[in-house]
């Protein structure tokens, strides 16, 4: 069956991707090309004599009409932010004025973006002056996205994508028989069928970010934020892209209420958030924990079962059990 050695995933050379790129670009000879970060894709930081560069290798799952898609917003989504102090990451053009090259690796086909260095600081969003200014670039970032036009093939960030497909994912891992199966499926069907009625009243709908959860996406200077990783972006539900920002990781217990009430007075210094949008983030931010189950055990070959045995699916069990929506 197997003719040659065959890799679930793979870190590539850094020399390995300074000679297959270098040449493609005009920013000067590289100095360093640096792995940096391995998470979903993988990061490396390229110095020349310029300074810094990002170069993102995505995980061979990732096609060229979904970086196509990215790349495509991003362009758009920076000309739209012109006149606001809210900015997003910018991709680098090739020589040829394209903006992404497809490099071979042990798995398979794989395709590199070089972006600007962002400068500025990773805030964890901890005091109200900070949540107000991220809930204003939110509000920039959405009012920016409703301007835009994409015409690359696209799924939505509907209950099909948020629940059903997680839950056929995390079936088909711990099992039809599982005595927990029951269970995930009156939770996903009570959690689509609520989602369903607060939506036909009527929620903000339009490009979202898709991972707005305000721990490693923007960089922020002064009062200004600069976002990145739009990779899980496409149309969908404001409140979802805002629930992501209030259940995110590492959030003070006491100060949450404060926090929250002080992101959204900024975002609606900017553009409307209606009462029923809010009324519905708790139900997004239940929606944001099902469907991130559903992304470890995506990444299960790639990371290890031993962190995915049965006491990480009792986490989930028994938070979602604390809902009380069953």
């Amino acid at each position: 069956m197997y003719s040659q050695p065959t890799a679930l995933r793979s870190v590539l050379d850094p020399k390995y991707l300074e000679y297959c790129l270098s040449n493609l670009y005009d920013i000067g000879d590289w100095n360093e090309c640096l792995f940096w970060l391995r998470g979903l894709n993988d990061t490396y930081r390229i110095r020349n004599s310029k300074g810094f560069y990002i170069l993102r290798v995505y995980r061979h799952s990732i096609g060229e009409c979904d970086v196509a898609y990215e790349l495509s917003l991003l362009t758009q989504l920076i000309h739209e932010l012109s006149s606001v102090s809210t900015k997003a990451s910018a991709p680098i053009s090739k020589k040829d004025n394209s903006l992404y090259t497809v490099v071979n690796a042990p798995e398979g086909q794989r395709i590199a973006v070089i972006f600007n260095y962002l400068t500025g600081t990773e805030n964890v969003l901890h005091d109200e002056k900070s949540c107000f200014s991220f809930g204003r670039s939110a509000a920039e970032l959405h009012a920016a996205m409703d301007k835009i036009t994409l015409t690359n093939p696209r799924y939505n960030l509907d209950t099909n994508f948020l629940i059903s497909q997680p839950l056929d994912r995390i079936v088909n891992h711990i099992g039809e028989e599982h005595n927990e199966t029951p269970f995930l499926r009156e939770y996903s069907n009570a959690l689509i069928e609520r989602i369903n009625i607060v939506s036909s009243q009527g929620l903000d709908w339009g490009i979202c970010h898709g991972d707005m959860h305000g721990n490693n996406n923007a960089f922020q200077e002064g009062d200004s934020f600069t976002h990145y990783d739009f990779e899980w972006s496409a149309k969908g539900w404001r409140a979802y892209d805002l629930a992501q920002v209030r259940g995110r990781k590492r959030l003070p217990e006491d100060k949450k209420a404060l926090l929250w009430n002080a992101l959204i007075s900024g975002y609606r210094s900017v553009r409307g958030f209606s009462e029923q949008d809010e009324s519905s983030i708790e139900l997004f931010m239940m929606a944001r924990r099902f469907w991130v189950m559903s992304l470890d055990v995506e990444f299960i070959n790639e990371y290890g079962a031993l962190d995915f045995s049965e006491g990480w699916l009792e986490g989930f069990i028994n938070e979602f059990r604390s809902y009380n929506i069953v």
